[in-house]
C-alpha cells in the first residue's frame, strides 16, 4: 500500500467516530423544512450518522472510493442514506433543506468551484441551511511544504472576504475564523485556518 493511501485509510479510521460540530448541531436547529440532507465529501459517515439521528433523509457522495465503500457497509441497512461516488462537480445534487460541506469543499477544483457553488445554492430550499468550511490562505495546506502527492492534489484557498461574497444569497447566521497549531508528537506541527460558515438561504435569493 503506498502512503498516500495509508494516510487515507488513517484519517477515515480517526474520523469515523468523531465528535459532532457545533456548527452542524446549530444548523440542524435552524432546519424548518424536510429533513432532507446532503453531505458533501461524507468521509467515514460520522455526519451521516448524527444527521440520521435527527431524523434527516440524507443523500451523502465521496470522491473516494473508500470512503463511499465504508459508508456503504456501515449504513448497509439503513434505506434513508442514499451514497455515490462522485465529485462536486458530477453529483447531482437533490433538493434538500440543508447542505453539509465540512473540510471538503477545499478540494474542489477552483476552476469547478463557481459552477458547483451555484449548483449548492440552486439545490436549497429557500430559507435552507448551508453549512461547511473554507480553507484560508494561512493554513499549512496553502503553503509550500503541503504534501498534495500525499493527500488531494486540489487544494483551494480563500480569503474571508471572497468567502463573504460567494455567501450573498445567504443570510449569515454564524461566520468563525480558526487559526489553530496542531501536531502529533514526532511530526511536524500542521497550522490550521478555516473559515467556518453557517447561513441560511434568503426566502428570495438569484437562484
Amino acid at each position: 500500500m503506498s502512503p498516500s493511501n495509508q494516510k487515507k485509510l488513517d484519517y477515515y479510521s480517526e474520523t469515523e467516530n468523531r465528535k459532532t460540530r457545533d456548527d452542524l448541531k446549530r444548523a440542524v436547529e435552524l432546519v424548518n423544512g424536510p429533513r432532507i440532507a446532503v453531505d458533501c465529501g461524507c468521509g467515514a459517515g460520522s455526519d451521516i450518522a448524527f444527521l440520521r439521528s435527527n431524523g434527516y433523509k440524507v443523500y451523502a457522495f465521496d470522491i473516494e472510493p473508500e470512503a463511499v465503500n465504508r459508508c456503504k457497509t456501515r449504513f448497509a441497512s439503513d434505506s434513508e442514506v442514499v451514497l455515490s461516488q462522485d465529485s462536486f462537480s458530477s453529483f447531482s445534487y437533490p433538493k434538500s433543506s440543508l447542505v453539509v460541506a465540512d473540510a471538503s469543499l477545499f478540494f474542489c477544483s477552483e476552476n469547478d468551484f463557481t459552477n458547483v457553488w451555484n449548483k449548492i445554492t440552486d439545490s436549497l430550499s429557500p430559507e435552507g441551511v448551508f453549512v461547511g468550511s473554507f480553507l484560508g490562505p494561512e493554513d499549512t495546506m496553502a503553503g509550500p511544504d503541503y504534501d498534495r502527492d500525499a493527500f488531494w492534489p486540489d487544494v483551494m484557498v480563500a480569503s474571508e472576504q471572497k468567502v463573504k461574497g460567494w455567501l450573498g444569497d445567504f443570510e449569515i447566521e454564524s461566520f468563525t475564523e480558526h487559526k489553530v497549531s496542531d501536531g502529533k508528537p514526532g511530526e511536524r506541527a500542521i497550522f490550521w485556518h478555516v473559515f467556518s460558515v453557517v447561513a441560511r438561504k434568503k426566502a428570495e435569493s438569484n437562484n
